[in-house]
């Protein structure tokens, strides 16, 4: 049955404490941006967020910890990784990190084929825990999937986002280089880290070899040189510790608890409100939109309804499906604004199973300052103007060098005079790539409700069909081949090759369920991220992703926020929503 689009019995007091002229849901990195945007446009904004409160520096309990300071030394106990199999295989998962990520109970799901969902449940979300590139999307990423015929384009193109990007890197700080590339458009950017010797020869190799292939700085949050922006945000320079993913103490890179969300609150418009579970979004059919949001709270399970002008879904990809599939009425029984049926369909992920990895010789007088948080990186050079593969779509290759510690290269010891003894040694150099790749959208890869299993609040468990396809495994082994192939030309030896076969999920960038498109039949939302049934509610998180790309999606999704933001505000002043 359909959930009630209102509440039969309303409590009118209930009802204008509960009011705000914005609900966001949500309070990650995309969330963060609603409530920043809304909020300097004047509009009082709450922000939804299922997990716990999370305040800049008071709640990094690990930041500034020494590895000695940990009961495991940073590892996991073997009771734990028994009961979170799941989340313990995440990126960057440890003992320093574990309280930024939920344990595997706390929001079950059912995967009909492997899916590893990577979650973090707190005001700041995975903002606190991502990867910080930022390379731009270029023209070919919106245009490809259509133009080379393994998709359906974008209603919008680079030039309607590119004015958005560059709102977004002036804000949040982006450390990269003017390289003028076409697959990587340039953007605002502060200095970048230097490359380390190994990285300038493989540079230098890569440029001689190969035309059309540029190994360069890749784009990166964090504030190498702040300007007057950051320092009024209260953050400063990035202090190369490379312990990002414990929060950071300095601001050194963005996240959404030292950013987007104090800025909001220094309006006076904002409201947070913490352990806060979306049920759904209320739809009233004699208004014809969505006129707020029901709540269940984590720990009491007490039901409350907020209401609202206009709703931004920012929960994450797959929650933003999950809230929309449940929330139906008379007139969407699907959920809302699911009239076209692709609702939960064409989701889709990036692929990092390949990485190739080789030891450089020479170098050995030389070693590089600091722990550089960076990676260079080379942008995508395959399917550009035409398909020149087997497969279809493109990947970005980040890459980087390294010493390697005297312990790891000259006693397979762990223990004992002779381990002591190699710590204090070095040895030599060694190199690596790995594939961030694009992946198709199938209508087959989707996500839907369970009909039989509910999580802890009574809603319906999510329901994960998402897999690879042959053009994966096709570009797995192009980039295994041109990526040994350049490791090679650059002199490296014993280069081995790597097919990890990690299940989806695992590269934190599910995308899509509700894409935007022109023809509302085959799309959710329209050119300005609104469903197009329900023009009150704009969803602009991985969510609304029409395809994948082969850039990391994070700052492509501010971009996105910001401008449906300030577009849902023009609406409003018009009296359109």
């Amino acid at each position: 049955m359909p959930n009630d689009s209102l509440p039969i019995n309303l409590n009118t007091k209930g009802v204008q404490q509960n009011s705000f002229d914005a609900i966001v849901i949500g309070s990650g990195i995309s969330g963060g941006w609603a409530a920043k945007e809304l909020c300097e446009q004047g509009l009082t904004t709450l922000v939804l967020e299922r997990g716990r409160n999370v305040e800049h520096i008071k709640d990094y309990p690990t930041a500034t910890k020494a590895p000695w300071e940990f009961p495991h030394r940073g590892q996991m106990s073997r009771a734990f990784l028994k009961a979170n199999p799941l989340i313990s295989k995440a990126a960057g998962f440890g003992e320093d990190t574990a309280h930024f990520f939920i344990k595997d109970a706390d929001h079950p799901y059912v995967q009909e084929k492997p899916f590893d969902w990577i979650r973090g449940y707190q005001v700041g979300g995975k903002s606190l825990t991502w990867g910080r590139a930022c390379q731009r999307w270029s023209p070919f990423e919106f245009t490809s999937p259509e133009r080379l015929d393994y998709g359906m384009n974008w209603p919008i193109g680079y030039e309607d986002v590119a004015p958005w990007y560059s709102r977004v890197e002036k804000f949040i700080g982006v450390c990269g280089n003017k390289d003028g590339i076409e697959a990587m458009p340039d953007g605002e950017f502060l200095p970048p880290f230097d490359l380390n010797c190994v990285e300038s020869k493989m540079q230098q190799a890569i440029a001689g070899n190969y035309k059309g292939r540029h190994l360069v700085h890749a784009r990166w949050a964090h504030l190498t040189q702040p300007t007057e922006l950051h320092l009024q945000q209260g953050r400063g320079r990035c202090q190369a510790r490379n312990l990002c993913m414990r929060g950071c103490p300095f601001g050194g890179y963005f996240s959404t608890v030292s950013s987007t969300l104090p800025w909001a609150a220094k309006t006076g418009h904002l409201t947070v409100r913490p352990f806060s579970v979306v049920h759904s979004i209320l739809y009233d059919e004699s208004k014809g939109r969505a006129v707020g949001v029901r709540v269940i709270d984590a720990n009491t399970h007490k039901t409350t309804d907020y209401f609202a002008r206009i709703v931004f879904v920012n929960a994450s990809a797959l929650n933003s499906n999950l809230i929309l599939l449940n929330s139906t009425s008379h007139r969407f029984p699907n959920g809302l604004g699911n009239d076209s049926g692709v609702l939960g369909k064409y989701v889709c992920f990036h692929n990092y199973r390949a990485a190739v990895d080789a030891d450089v010789p020479g170098f050995e007088d030389k070693y590089y300052f600091g722990r550089n948080p960076t990676e260079p990186i080379i942008a995508n050079y395959r399917n550009l103007h035409q398909q020149d593969t087997d497969y279809v779509g493109g990947f970005t290759t980040f890459m980087g060098a390294y010493r390697v510690r005297g312990d790891e290269a000259a006693t397979a010891e762990s223990i004992g005079a002779a381990f002591k003894e190699s710590m204090s040694q070095l040895g030599g150099w060694r190199t690596y790539m790995y594939m961030q790749g694009e992946t198709v959208p199938r209508a087959e890869n989707h996500v839907r409700l369970s009909k039989d299993q509910k999580d802890q609040w009574g809603i319906p468990q999510l329901v994960t069909s998402v897999g690879y396809d042959d053009n994966h495994e096709r570009m797995i082994r192009d980039f295994l081949t041109q990526s040994a192939e350049m490791m090679e030309k650059a002199g490296c030896k014993n280069i081995a090759q790597h097919d990890n076969g990690q299940a989806p999920g695992l590269d934190i960038h599910e995308m899509g369920g509700c894409r935007m498109g022109k023809d509302p039949k085959t799309s959710m939302l329209n050119e300005w991220n609104q469903l197009h049934h329900c023009k009150n509610v704009f969803v602009t998180d991985g969510a609304c992703m029409t395809s994948t790309g082969n850039q990391s999606p994070s700052i492509l999704y501010m971009a996105l926020t910001a401008r449906a933001a300030n577009h849902a505000v023009e609406e409003l002043k018009k009296g359109n929503l």
